[in-house]
Order: structure tokens, then sequence, then C-alpha cells
């Protein structure tokens, strides 16, 4: 091996070594400087229902041939 090749060689091989080390101390850190979380499941209000006669409420696609696919939405506000 050439002095050339060698000194590129150890030139990749510290910079893998500071890479590795410096993603190490960074998950290391983050994780020192977050304080836990309180994680697990809320409790949430119960879905609304549908107002009686919504079929009637939506609108209904039309089928225009040629036009490609037809999309509707329909949303509701419950107070």
């Amino acid at each position: 091996m050439s002095g050339h090749r060698r000194v590129w060689a150890w030139a990749v091989a510290v910079w893998a070594a500071l890479a590795v080390v410096a993603g190490v101390l960074t998950l290391w850190l983050q994780d020192s400087a977050e304080p836990p979380g309180p994680y697990g499941w809320e409790e949430s209000s119960p879905t609304p229902a549908l107002p009686e006669g919504w079929h009637s409420l939506c609108p209904s696609p039309t089928a225009d041939p040629g036009a490609g696919p037809t999309v509707v939405a329909c949303a509701f506000i419950s107070g």
C-alpha cells in the first residue's frame, strides 16, 4: 500500500469513528435533555351520532361519462 493510500485510509477511518461518536453523543444528550412524558391512552368524548336523515342532506354523486372519478364530501358540525 502506498503512502498516499495509507493516509486516505486513516482519514476515512478517523472520519467514520468521529461520525459514530457524534451520533451516539447526539442520541445520549437528546434523551437526557428531555423530561419523561406521561405516555398512555387518554379517554376521549364519545363520537357524536349522525343526524337522522343524513342521506338526504348529503349531495348525491351523478355519473358523468368520461369525466373520471367523482368525489363527494359531506360534513356535519355538532354543537
